[in-house]
């Protein structure tokens, strides 16, 4: 069990732990629609899962938001789109978060007003980026909500690089060992946090146990160890 003595800070991943979208190919779906162009939800599935395959992590830091287009691009291609490719992959990447669907889930605000009130600082990482993140923030009325917000292009490293849960720590001015990281990625959040010497919970609403991960199944549960 993680010790509560001295927790300073939360942190949270972002997509999958306080938000939701619907699944990404509807989100495609919709947008191409706009433009008159008609794609199955399965066409898009496959392709993207195609594209997942190819994921490069330091080609996504490198290339920062351009990263995002050129995948767009290669999911057009792959669904047999020719026409005006680049013009929808720029807009995909434009218009992505009109038309996903943003939700909170429904653990995540009190989970956060209950941290402020025991004036225990909050904030989060993720591996989007500050275009993306930024707009997120403004949907939901969170742009001055957290005391830090780190993207991967902040310090241009990703999770589960150890770099970017410190840069964020550091901009707390706390310890490593007095925050707790959330997220629900094994590899990506709960690992990397370890690695960096942050307390790690994994977020699984599923409520699935893992062999050596300390989960928890609902984001309440972070108050039992602050």
């Amino acid at each position: 069990m993680l010790s509560n003595v001295g927790v300073k800070a939360v942190l949270f991943d972002l997509g999958g732990t306080l938000i939701k979208t619907v699944d990404a190919p509807k989100i495609y779906r919709r947008i191409l629609e706009v433009y008159g162009v008609k794609v199955s939800v399965d066409a898009i599935a496959k392709s993207h899962k195609e594209n997942e395959k190819e994921f490069d992590l330091e080609e996504m830091v490198a290339m920062e938001q351009e990263f995002w287009v050129k995948w767009n691009l290669r999911v057009l291609g792959r669904v047999g789109i020719k026409e005006n490719r680049e013009f929808l992959a720029r807009k995909i990447d434009e218009l992505w978060w009109e038309y996903a669907e943003l939700e909170v889930y429904s653990d995540v605000l009190e989970t956060l007003a209950q941290l402020k009130r025991k004036e225990i600082k909050i904030g989060v990482v993720t591996n989007g980026f500050e275009k993306d993140y930024k707009q997120i923030l403004q949907k939901l009325n969170w742009t001055n909500y957290f005391d830090v917000v780190v993207g991967a292009d902040a310090c241009h490293k990703a999770k589960p690089n150890r770099e970017i849960f410190l840069y964020a720590v550091n901009k707390l001015d706390v310890n490593p060992k007095e925050t707790i990281f959330v997220g629900d990625s094994v590899k990506y959040d709960y690992e990397g946090a370890r690695k960096a010497g942050l307390k790690p919970l994994l977020i699984n609403r599923n409520g699935k146990a893992l062999a050596d991960v300390k989960t928890i199944t609902s984001l309440t549960e972070v108050l039992l160890y602050v």
